[in-house]
């Protein structure tokens, strides 16, 4: 427990270096939020510790021995969906976030985030939010999620079953949320409350069958309802 008595953020630590397993919880350990309840060397590891464990994040590195951290991820998200996944890597090439998103991460960062950023970044998972370093997400999806040509304006693809359960102002705001608007931005430019915006965003996630707001910009571009440079 918290000083103000609410339950810390346990977390998994899974990398297959030992030196920055202990530099890492020890960054976390200086947040009084965190509690770092174990570690794990590889993928199959951190997959036996979670399900002992029992942790609502596991800060994930991608590459390991054994079974790589996207493999893990998969199998987390999975078997655990309650457990929210972060990746960090010292490869942020675009194709590792893409893989890692894909599998069910809920965030991606890269390894020289400060410790700061980092504790947020952990509280911000176990909320549910999507969190994807700033310098990786705009490029990644442009140049390594295939989008089918795109549909007349103000329609969604014809080529887009996944599209076709959401409502015409379930697309516009999928559209907003792929042009990277939180929910206040979305409501100002619809002219609608934020409390109705988070509706349709739940909605969204709902039909599309995505965790998060990641997972969602990452369909959006797949079904050609945006482009690359085109969000807008």
């Amino acid at each position: 427990m918290t000083p103000d008595g609410e339950r810390r953020l346990t977390v998994l630590i899974a990398d297959d270096q030992p030196l920055v397993r202990r530099g890492l919880a020890l960054v976390l350990r200086a947040d009084p939020g965190i509690e770092v309840v174990g570690e794990a060397g590889d993928g199959e590891q951190a997959v036996a510790a979670a399900h002992r464990l029992r942790p609502r994040a596991v800060l994930m590195d991608i590459r390991m021995p054994v079974l790589d951290g996207v493999r893990a991820t998969a199998r987390l998200t999975a078997e655990l969906p309650e457990c929210r996944v972060l990746a960090l890597s010292t490869f942020d090439q675009d194709e590792y976030v893409v893989r890692a998103l894909r599998a069910g991460a809920t965030g991606f960062l890269p390894k020289d985030i400060s410790p700061e950023d980092l504790a947020a970044a952990l509280h911000t998972v176990d909320r549910g939010e999507a969190v994807v370093a700033p310098r990786l997400l705009t490029r990644l999806i442009a140049a390594y999620v295939t989008a089918e040509p795109p549909a007349a304006p103000g329609t969604a693809p014809a080529a887009a079953p996944a599209l076709s359960a959401l409502t015409p102002r379930e697309v516009e705001v999928l559209r907003q949320v792929a042009a990277g608007l939180d929910n206040a931005e979305i409501a100002r430019t619809l002219r609608i409350g934020v409390q109705t915006v988070k509706n349709h965003v739940t909605a969204v996630f709902a039909k599309l069958g995505v965790r998060d707001r990641a997972q969602a910009v990452i369909v959006a571009y797949e079904t050609g309802l945006v482009r690359p440079g085109r969000t807008g």
